[in-house]
């Protein structure tokens, strides 16, 4: 079995729309012939005039269901769903492939998906609102807050969210895998989690490099446990999820997943075989990626999170100073990423991938959602594409922007 990967690999960043000329009703149909609801949103501000981004007309469209649907058949992914918005440039809203490989359901974009890693943001917004509130420090160090952290009298909260602290991945630690293969229904607690982190001491010394590291996140999942007093589903859903105006996600306690959502499928299991992954408890993933939604809540949850709406301009400044991952291009911030401009995060863990971006230049949004994590020539379905729509809609901005390379411990 290869190590599970609710991480943001680095095949993802680092080494990892005047008048709507294409109607999504006209051009949201799925890959069987049905259109795809989409629900009403927020007025878009004024268009930006720098031709970043690509008028979506039916021409336009025509290539992008070409685009996804080779992808969609090299990579063997089951099924996936794409919208794009940009204010007067259009919209494009449309599924392919099958929600259910065993009734073939048809993939359309109002089924939830369990989102990974995009979790990290809804996370991390929690941890900067207590900052905007004096109730916690960027700088102060964990050891502050919980006790037991190795190097935690210098690890700072900062560190943390930006990916900075040394600290092993719990996730990639051999004993957890076999513990997680074995019974995939297990409920794990963020202490648990922990110490299949700790036990491999520090990889480096706090902010001398970056490692993405689920470690981290469970940490600030508990910084904002014992600041609030409440749980952290309950802080996430109150605090970030109500006021952003998300109706469709869910932070789940345990392995509920409200329907309509699609089912996933994944080859990380005890067999090898790709099994169907989507009663699996996600409870390993906790403030790192439990988190469910589906493609119109991240349409708007990308918006938010790349402006700062929940935030002080000042907090959401902080979180937006990216660090170099490596890549020419690429940056790591606050529980954020920006890839060749496209700022917002990505997410896997068995069954699912999302891609959840928004282009600041021409106020457009991606989101891609899809029902399998299966890597194809060593890449996340997700992040081809990605990179298949941003080389027709944003050819200065294609996201990843460089060749990715095989992710550490796959």
């Amino acid at each position: 079995m290869k190590p599970y990967r609710i991480r943001l690999r680095r095949a993802c960043v680092a080494a990892a729309t005047a008048g709507l000329l294409i109607a999504p009703a006209a051009a949201a149909g799925s890959a069987h012939g049905a259109n795809d609801p989409a629900r009403s949103a927020p007025a878009a501000p004024s268009p930006s005039p720098d031709g970043t981004f690509a008028q979506l007309t039916p021409a336009v469209a025509a290539k992008l269901d070409a685009a996804v649907r080779q992808v969609l058949r090299d990579a063997q992914v089951p099924g996936v769903a794409v919208g794009l918005w940009a204010p007067g440039k259009g919209s494009y809203v449309k599924s392919f492939g099958v929600a259910d490989k065993a009734t073939g359901a048809p993939m359309t974009s109002g089924l939830r998906v369990r989102i990974g890693s995009e979790t990290k943001t809804f996370t991390v917004t929690a941890l900067l609102e207590l900052v905007d509130q004096h109730r916690a420090g960027l700088d102060d160090p964990i050891g502050k807050y919980v006790t037991g952290v190795p190097n935690g009298n210098r690890i700072t909260l900062r560190e943390l969210a930006g990916m900075r602290s040394g600290l092993f991945n719990y996730s990639e630690d051999p004993d957890f895998a076999k513990a997680l293969e074995t019974t995939p229904d297990k409920h794990f607690t963020p202490q648990e989690l922990l110490a299949y982190g700790f036990k491999h001491g520090v990889q480096f010394q706090p902010d001398a490099q970056f490692d993405y590291s689920n470690t981290n996140l469970v940490l600030l999942g508990l910084v904002i446990e014992k600041v609030t007093g409440r749980p952290l589903h309950d802080v996430v859903m109150r605090d970030v999820v109500a006021p952003a105006g998300l109706h469709h996600t869910l932070f789940p306690t345990g392995a509920e997943f409200p329907e309509p959502h699609a089912q996933g499928y994944t080859e990380q299991t005890a067999s090898g075989k790709i099994e169907n992954s989507t009663d699996w408890d996600p409870s390993w993933a906790w403030a790192a990626g439990a988190m469910i939604s589906d493609l119109q809540d991240l349409r708007s949850w990308a918006h938010t999170l790349a402006t700062g709406t929940l935030l002080t301009p000042a907090t959401q400044a902080e979180r937006l100073k990216t660090r170099p991952i490596g890549v020419p291009g690429d940056g790591y911030g606050l529980g954020i990423f920006d890839v060749q401009g496209w700022i917002g995060h990505n997410g896997s863990l068995p069954g699912y991938e999302v891609l959840c971006v928004y282009l600041p230049q021409a106020r457009a949004t991606m989101v891609i959602v899809l029902n399998t994590d299966v890597l194809h020539d060593g890449q996340e379905p997700s992040t081809l594409f990605g990179e298949a729509v941003t080389r027709i809609v944003s050819p200065q901005h294609v996201y990843p922007g460089h060749k990715p390379s095989a992710p550490k411990g796959s």
